[in-house]
């Protein structure tokens, strides 16, 4: 299952990823948002994450990708990586182990973002060394944010 989300700055390119994965007879869930209207990402992502179980991928995307990776990673079960080049998707996988893709939405090319959704649904994770790596990576409580 892949999980979908999106900003109004990532609706279009979401849109067209929509359709790629569609005609590939994957099965997606689009939590949103559904127009270019001005909307807040974290609304999104945090209904994303919130269905993401094992074995699932989510593809996120906000203007810059930036944003919505960082609420996605609030939550302790998703690893969110920025990913504008099929390499670094394939390296979020291979090594990291992550579970989300964010893409920059305004900053990518739609055939880059294709081979990017490519490299991330078709990498596995690498394991060995990297998962001792993984492990490391915990959701820690630090001091509140100042606004």
């Amino acid at each position: 299952m892949i999980i979908l989300a999106s900003d109004h700055g990532g609706f279009e390119l979401k849109q067209k990823i929509k359709e790629l994965l569609s005609s590939e007879d994957i099965e997606i869930t689009d939590v949103g948002c559904n127009s270019t209207e001005s909307c807040d990402y974290p609304e999104f992502a945090h209904a994303a994450c919130k269905l993401i179980g094992a074995g699932d991928l989510g593809i996120f995307i906000c203007g810059s990708g930036n944003g919505i990776a960082m609420a996605a990673n609030s939550f302790k079960h998703i690893r969110a990586a920025v990913c504008w080049k099929s390499e670094l998707a394939e390296l979020a996988r291979l090594h990291n182990n992550a579970n989300v893709m964010t893409l920059p939405g305004r900053f990518i090319e739609e055939q880059e973002a294709f081979n990017c959704v490519a490299a991330f649904i078709d990498t596995e994770f690498e394991g060995g060394r990297h998962n001792r790596r993984v492990k490391k990576i915990k959701f820690v409580e630090g001091l509140p944010i100042q606004n």
